[in-house]
């Protein structure tokens, strides 16, 4: 069976996660959304170092490096996940403004932009 992660699921396993360690964690609340930004933002810096000191060639065909790889990368997901929870962002309203970013993005003209300043 091949793994598929909703968003839905994602947010259901951020939940949990939480409801797991809610007293030692900092509430569900918006006010703690601007930290958990920043605990992404370091796993992004983890990412970074991966990419930076073992190469694209490793990530690509070296197992130890990759499976390395995909973890810091689920990191930053957990954490993204988290920033949405505690801003009550449901799967609905995420799923409709990513698709409606997508088609934008998909209309737009790059070159032309990044040109222009």
């Amino acid at each position: 069976m091949k793994e598929n992660l909703s968003i839905e699921e994602m947010l259901k396993m951020s939940k949990s996660l939480w409801e797991n360690n809610k007293e030692k964690w900092a509430p569900m609340e918006p006010n703690h959304g601007k930290t958990f930004i920043l605990y992404m933002i370091e796993e992004i810096g983890e990412v970074i170092s991966i990419v930076k000191k073992k190469g694209e060639d490793q990530i690509m065909n070296d197992p130890k490096v990759r499976e390395h790889f995909v973890e810091e990368m689920c990191d930053v997901l957990m954490y993204y996940s988290d920033v949405l929870n505690r801003f009550k962002v449901n799967k609905e309203e995420f799923s409709k403004i990513y698709k409606e970013k997508y088609k934008n993005n998909m209309n737009r003209d790059y070159i032309k932009e990044h040109a222009e300043g």
